[in-house]
């Protein structure tokens, strides 16, 4: 039996319970179900795991006790350890801990010979780079969007403490110590109301039983925009890999952001916080300084809202994003909305990277901005940066600037390596922008801006 997953979009407000119920005869040897829940703009996904044959299920403790606050209390702890902090508290905690990620790029940097900082405030700070205070999560109005802001949530479905089956939300415990359980995620501050209320139901994830009952059952209340049903032997797979089933509705959904209307397919990447997304994409407009004279080359683009947003400043915006939905949904967004100095690419960055730049060395220079997922640049995309003369600007956001990414920021500004093939001259990390997208979490979005 194949894994389902089904899309939903624009889930409404829930009046009563037993919204979503279980079909009265549920597949034997289910183990597991994902529900991801989302409000306007967003689309939910729902993946059910069987067991393999010849597998056996690991045995559950039937009951570990009623499902109180502290429960909650618990999970909320795991998932948004910074819960009990006041907002300010918490930025102060996150600020703290992009300061160690500087010290710790200096403490490379002082490997080197020839790498610079830029200031001497800087350096007595024992930072590699300008630190700029960390930018919270607003609205445009400048209001705070600290609780509910996820346009995109993930649930489990799973057996709680009390013993209930299939009880939806957040696991706590270790799979290796054999002490799973699932809660339910009612206390946790960055869920909006709706997707708990979603949560509190269960679905029946067959095809048919889904579109009946969000066309002509109790979930015509949701009004779904969308709704998309995909079969995959995985818990999680692209639309390249298991095409999505379009059910009924609009085959996308759309976003308002800095001005522009967003086009957005289910397999492509949009961030999770609308309100701190605009703040961020402010901040990248600002540290990269493009005009008419440069191309903007946005790479790891997605749908091309960071391009799109400063196509009318540069001459050219060139975009490179490996999910190929995300591509089609760019070059929508940029024919809408009458932007026609933009080109979108489809593939892998290391990949079409190499030959772009190599057709763009006329002089004309060249800002750069990635965006990669938290495992960094692939050191393929580095080298082509690194040895392209006319990139004299970068600006390189950071989801983990530990790990990976340290490895690409050391990578950009080391001295010339021929082992490496790093032979063009390196750039000098000159800022550091945090950006909360992620209140009551330690997470938070780190830009850096190089230049050479």
């Amino acid at each position: 039996m194949h894994n389902l997953r089904c899309f939903l979009s624009r889930v409404g407000h829930f009046s009563k319970p037993g919204l979503l119920p279980w079909c009265s005869r549920k597949p034997p040897g289910w183990s597991q179900l994902f529900l991801d829940s989302a409000c306007k703009g967003t689309f939910t996904h729902v993946t059910a795991k069987k067991c393999q044959r010849g597998q056996k299920s690991r045995k559950k403790p039937s009951c570990l006790g009623p499902l109180d606050g502290s429960w909650q209390e618990r999970l909320a702890d795991v998932v948004t350890p910074l819960w009990r902090l006041s907002y300010e508290e918490q930025l102060k905690v996150k600020f703290e801990a992009q300061k160690k990620t500087l010290r710790r790029l200096e403490s490379y940097f002082q490997t080197f010979n020839g790498v610079k900082v830029t200031t001497a405030a800087a350096k007595l700070e024992g930072f590699c780079c300008l630190l700029h205070p960390i930018i919270p999560s607003v609205s445009p109005h400048i209001l705070p969007v600290i609780d509910g802001y996820r346009n995109k949530s993930t649930f489990s479905v799973n057996r709680g403490p009390d013993g209930n089956p299939k009880t939806v939300g957040y696991y706590l415990g270790t799979w290796r110590d054999r002490n799973v359980v699932c809660i339910r995620s009612n206390h946790l501050k960055n869920i909006p109301e709706k997707h708990s209320q979603v949560a509190q139901e269960e679905l029946c994830v067959q095809k048919e039983s889904v579109k009946e009952f969000f066309i002509k059952g109790p979930g015509a209340v949701c009004d779904l925009t969308s709704l998309y049903f995909q079969e995959s032997t995985r818990t999680r797979c692209s639309h390249q890999q298991s095409p999505y089933q379009l059910l009924f509705g609009e085959p996308h959904i759309f976003e308002e952001l800095l001005g522009l209307k967003i086009r957005i397919s289910p397999d492509a990447f949009f961030q999770i916080n609308t309100a701190g997304a605009e703040m961020l994409y402010r901040t990248v407009a600002k540290l990269s300084g493009v005009n008419s004279d440069t191309i903007l080359l946005d790479i790891c683009c997605g749908t091309g809202v960071i391009g799109l947003s400063l196509a009318q400043y540069s001459s050219q915006v060139l975009g490179i994003e490996l999910v190929e939905q995300a591509i089609e949904d760019a070059r929508w967004t940029a024919a809408f909305n009458g932007i026609t100095n933009c080109e979108f690419y489809a593939g892998r960055a290391e990949k079409i990277l190499p030959q772009l730049l190599k057709s763009k060395e006329d002089g004309q220079l060249i800002v750069a901005v990635v965006n990669p997922a938290r495992a960094g640049l692939h050191y393929q995309v580095v080298q082509a940066i690194r040895n392209c003369r006319a990139i004299r600007t970068l600006v390189f956001i950071s989801c983990k600037p530990h790990g990976e990414t340290t490895r690409n920021i050391i990578e950009l500004c080391c001295p010339p390596n021929s082992t490496k093939k790093l032979l063009g001259e390196p750039f000098v990390l000159r800022q550091a922008v945090p950006v909360d997208l992620f209140p009551h979490t330690p997470h938070c979005e780190l830009v850096f801006l190089f230049t050479r």
